[in-house]
């Protein structure tokens, strides 16, 4: 539904405007997805086909754009996240130990996904 509402048009000409590296904004809309929405899955491929233009407009590397939406769609699970449950359940954690070790040691590899990438970006 946002690809086909021209979302990811808009955005591709958005980032013509900007000096955000296009591996941030990718690993950004998929954050923001995945925190909204609670699923990896629907975060990354919501994100995958909102950023494809960017991918011809800006002539970054398709694999690194990967690597910026799957690191993104990964970060803050919380309690909108089945995962976070099973995590919760299967350790008998309270909600607040969940938050502390499961949500933030997503949010570390979702970090360090996107500091790699950019690195990477920098030699590819």
């Amino acid at each position: 539904m946002l690809v086909d509402s021209g979302v990811d048009k808009y955005i591709a000409s958005m980032m013509h405007e900007t000096n955000v590296s296009p591996l941030f904004m990718a690993w950004s809309i998929a954050a923001v997805l995945r925190i909204a929405l609670g699923s990896a899955t629907v975060a990354a491929i919501t994100a995958g086909g909102i950023v494809a233009p960017l991918i011809a407009t800006t002539g970054v590397s398709p694999e690194l754009m990967v690597i910026a939406v799957g690191s993104g769609s990964v970060i803050f699970s919380h309690v909108n996240d089945p995962g976070f449950w099973l995590f919760k359940e299967y350790f008998n954690l309270t909600i607040g130990e969940t938050i502390k070790s499961w949500s933030m040691l997503e949010t570390i590899i979702s970090v360090c996904g996107l500091i790699g990438c950019l690195l990477l970006g920098m030699v590819v």
